[in-house]
């Protein structure tokens, strides 16, 4: 077996595993827990003052596990760039919630820029230094591509970001977004390595690093993985499709990112014109659990949907 593969895994999965706990006390010493929202589910309000910014934890892991193989595999750099930069974003809307007590955290308008910084600093990369060209595969075409062109970065932007915003909103349950990043983690691997993409360590080690995290995160939650966590995801599932061309394969293999997305541009816009709601509450995984499903089939059903969703995403391959 290629050790590029199970060591990146196994190192961060055993480092977020072991430095788990002692982060999980040192946020509860600093009193770093969620504010929970009373307009929320109410089972949810059990959940307020569990530490938040645990995202912390599998980011540590995830460059643990994958940082020796830099000099090897270069091309997992970009994909380290734009995860770690959407993961700081989110520590910097954490840390101003939580510790300066500013429930809203950045402003809409400095979430924003960032976001748009860190991706045109990943878009001039994919243009001038990355040699994988202007085109996309398309799906189920046989390997057949669309190219682009002058649209390329427009639309760069537009699916990293939405990427970025859909993990966002899917991070609302005890390990669902974890769960979810892993499974598509997993489909992002067997493409990457049947493709020889060279970016395979670093996604092994997400891999690993949200498996380590889930043993903390799973419901009962100790320790949420905060905007830190779910931006970074969002940015790591948006990198690693790009430097794969298959951003065209995200609505199949990321369908409950853009569902939750979605569910809250309906939700949102149609309230606007008929004070009337679609669902009871968005994003939509709040609206299966007010429908009476327990949180932990919510997660179950969204990552059983995923796992289909990436077998047929190796068949549209």
């Amino acid at each position: 077996m290629d050790h590029s593969i199970a060591i990146p895994a196994l190192t961060a999965f055993f480092i977020t595993l072991i430095l788990g706990p002692g982060l999980i006390r040192f946020l509860h010493r600093l009193k770093f827990g969620q504010f929970i929202r009373e307009e929320g589910p109410q089972s949810h309000q059990k959940k307020s003052g569990t530490p938040t910014m645990g995202g912390i934890l599998f980011l540590v892991g995830i460059l643990a596990g994958s940082a020796f193989y830099i000099p090897r595999y270069p091309r997992i750099i970009p994909i380290l760039f734009v995860t770690l930069g959407f993961g700081l974003i989110g520590f910097l809307d954490d840390y101003i919630k939580v510790v300066m007590k500013r429930n809203l955290g950045l402003t809409p308008l400095q979430k924003m820029l960032g976001q748009v910084l860190v991706a045109a600093v990943f878009a001039f990369y994919m243009v001038r230094y990355s040699g994988l060209g202007t085109d996309l595969i398309i799906p189920f075409s046989g390997g057949k591509t669309l190219e682009l062109g002058l649209l390329y970065i427009p639309v760069l932007l537009f699916v990293v970001i939405g990427t970025v915003n859909g993990a966002n909103f899917t991070d609302g349950l005890d390990g669902l977004a974890s769960s979810v990043t892993t499974l598509i983690a997993v489909f992002f691997t067997v493409i990457a390595v049947a493709s020889h993409a060279g970016i395979h360590p670093a996604i092994c080690a997400v891999i690993g690093a949200l498996l380590g995290f889930l043993c903390f995160n799973t419901h009962p939650a100790r320790v949420f993985m905060g905007d830190t966590g779910s931006l970074a995801l969002g940015g790591f599932v948006a990198s690693a499709a790009y430097m794969l061309k298959l951003p065209l394969y995200l609505p199949i293999v990321a369908f409950i990112y853009f569902m939750e997305v979605l569910s809250v541009i309906i939700q949102v816009a149609y309230y606007k014109r008929t004070k009337k709601r679609v669902f009871k509450m968005a994003p939509i995984h709040h609206h299966f659990e007010l429908s009476g499903w327990p949180e932990t089939k919510v997660v179950s059903i969204f990552s059983i949907v995923t796992a289909v969703l990436c077998l047929i995403g190796m068949l549209a391959f």
